[in-house]
């Protein structure tokens, strides 16, 4: 069970007003909010062990070291890896997707497939893109159907033994459809193809195991599951980060340099160029400690009955859709309503106190798919409160009657 009351004393920010209103977030699927707890970790941090990491003899840098390399470990276990050093840090899921868009670079050659699916946030289809055009692959695209859910009979046309790589996000950012990785994982490996899941949205909401799943790369970001922003994870099998070139050169990243020639550290180091974002790794540990200390089981229950109720409520109000209606999904609810653009519902309801997300949301052809300029998008987290939903559902009803 969640102490709901508890649980929002940890977040100082849902405590501010906006507007004269107090603050109703939901924007959880742009970023979530940061507890005290992580917040602490963070202050802590450039209060009493601020250093560079890795090179240093002395304390400070002996601390920071020991404490940055702890929550590689905090999220090998959350995510269950067989090693350490397949988790590397990046500054988010992008940095992750085009990390590895840049090895297959050197790997891909003309007549080689990719493909994504039609549910994809832009950064899942703009690096394969360029990787596409690159290497002369070709990219292929699995379709979506009116629910929002993809096609897995084309799917499975569509796969070859031309296909190299197959990139898929665990949930849709756009509209809260959950989609069936494991089946795709276990199609596209049948063909000899490697996978990449973006799982940014699912990791606030469950928790993947890289090897039940049997997944080659996995990417997400803190900032979606209570961390800080600027800081992420790429999980890749230790086989395919050993074959796959570093993506940057630079300091951390070698084992030697002369002016002949330079030879690489093994990983994670890798693939860590350059001083990275020390406080936001040891703060991405500290959320994932957070969040498992309320546990997941407890936090997908609870944001299933936020879901199910803030449905119900959104279409009692006439003219309104929702799209993405998948029967499996998660606490996100895309909406327009007849003859008025989003964006001017949202413009109203942020008067209000209440924070929406408005616009394509960085996944475009969804939207061309359902021939719409964008969408209202309210999406939940375990903080939030059916007390809060129903003050969206009011300032919904008066910005149709402003508007109308």
């Amino acid at each position: 069970m969640i102490d709901i009351q508890q649980i929002r004393k940890d977040f100082p920010i849902l405590h501010r007003t906006v507007n004269g209103k107090l603050l109703v977030y939901f924007d959880n699927a742009a970023t979530s909010q940061t507890p005290k707890q992580v917040i602490d970790v963070i202050v802590d941090y450039y209060s009493n062990y601020n250093a560079n990491i890795h090179r240093g003899v002395h304390t400070l840098s002996q601390e920071a070291t020991d404490k940055y390399e702890q929550a590689r470990q905090k999220i090998q276990k959350h995510f269950n890896a067989a090693q350490a050093h397949e988790i590397i840090f990046t500054s988010g899921t992008t940095h992750g997707i085009n990390l590895v868009a840049h090895g297959f670079s050197s790997i891909l050659k003309k007549g080689d497939e990719v493909m994504v699916s039609a549910l994809e946030h832009h950064s899942n289809i703009v690096p394969w893109q360029m990787l596409c055009e690159k290497t002369g692959a070709q990219l292929k695209v699995i379709p979506m159907n009116d629910e929002g859910e993809l096609i897995l009979s084309s799917f499975e046309e569509l796969l070859s033994e031309n296909t190299k790589l197959v990139f898929v996000n665990h949930i849709s950012n756009a509209l809260g459809t959950i989609n069936p990785i494991e089946i795709i994982i276990e199609k596209a490996h049948a063909v000899g193809a490697a996978i990449l899941i973006d799982g940014a949205q699912a990791c606030p909401h469950l928790k993947a195991d890289v090897q039940a799943l049997d997944v080659d790369f996995y990417v997400t970001s803190a900032h979606k599951m209570c961390g800080p922003t600027g800081v992420g994870m790429l999980y890749g099998k230790e086989a395919w980060l050993q074959k796959l070139p570093p993506y940057q050169g630079g300091g951390e990243m070698i084992a030697t340099v002369t002016f002949e020639k330079t030879t690489y550290a093994d990983l994670p180091h890798k693939f860590e160029a350059g001083t990275p974002n020390i406080c936001g790794g040891i703060a991405f540990g500290a959320a994932i400690d957070y969040m498992n200390s309320i546990g997941f089981d407890n936090i997908a229950a609870y944001e299933a009955d936020l879901l199910e109720y803030a449905t119900e409520k959104l279409l009692e109000i006439d003219g309104l859709k929702i799209y993405g209606t998948s029967k499996n999904k998660t606490s996100v609810i895309s909406f327009n309503i007849e003859g008025i653009h989003p964006y001017d519902i949202g413009t109203i309801v942020d008067k209000l106190g209440i924070a929406v997300r408005t616009g394509h949301h960085c996944a475009q052809p969804i939207m061309d798919y359902y021939k719409i300029p964008g969408t209202v998008r309210a999406s939940f987290a375990f903080y939030n409160t059916k007390a809060e939903i129903d003050i969206l559902v009011e300032a919904v009803k008066r910005a149709k009657m402003m508007l109308s």
